[in-house]
């Protein structure tokens, strides 16, 4: 299990919505809109094009997470993988841990542990989205949903508590998020579609 989590935290950890932003946004997204590496930024930064490719790229980490590792081991170990994988993305080791909020990762990850939770989570994600306009409301209702889904679906005690601890950390990292949104200060969708900066 530790070696799992080792590997599912080095794919993870790639950076890959950084070099993303780099090589075709011209933009370090450390530096520009929430400065996070994940796709919200990239899509408030560099319109839904590339805010779409940098979405499938974090999915893409953790669903290579688990599905290498579901190749070689099964049990808990993939679990391990796709929550090391989220962790990864959070805080990479390549960018000194300034990493993404994990939503999409951890969608790719238990996207094969969990489909029809994950299907769950997809869809509390995109309603809350659809009725408040504000992105990080629905990464949080959905990483709520998740765990809770899993469990109704029979997905498995490792899954289960595996999802509780990757909705966790996202929660965790979305706590600057919270105190926005206590303060009603938090980023809204435009209404044409692109987020305000």
């Amino acid at each position: 299990m530790i070696l799992s989590a080792c590997a599912g935290y080095a794919i993870g950890s790639l950076p890959l919505g950084y070099l993303a932003g780099r090589r075709w946004g011209g933009v370090d997204l450390r530096a520009v809109g929430s400065r996070n590496v994940g796709a919200t930024n990239m899509y408030r930064v560099s319109g839904p094009r590339l805010g779409a490719a940098v979405m499938i790229l974090d999915m893409a980490k953790g669903a290579l997470a688990v599905a290498l590792t579901s190749a070689v081991v099964d049990g808990a170990d993939p679990v391990a993988a796709g929550v090391a994988a989220v962790a990864g993305h959070v805080y990479p080791v390549w960018l000194r841990g300034h990493g993404g909020k994990g939503v999409a990762t951890a969608c790719g990850a238990f996207a094969l542990l969990a489909p029809l939770a994950t299907l769950a989570a997809a869809l509390a994600f995109a309603l809350t989205v659809a009725l408040s306009r504000v992105v990080s409301a629905g990464s949080l209702i959905a990483s709520l949903t998740l765990p809770v889904a899993a469990a109704l679906t029979g997905a498995g005690g490792a899954v289960v508590w595996g999802s509780a601890l990757a909705g966790l950390l996202i929660v965790w990292r979305h706590r600057g998020n919270l105190a926005r949104l206590r303060r009603g200060t938090e980023h809204r969708l435009a209404r044409r579609g692109i987020p305000h900066a």
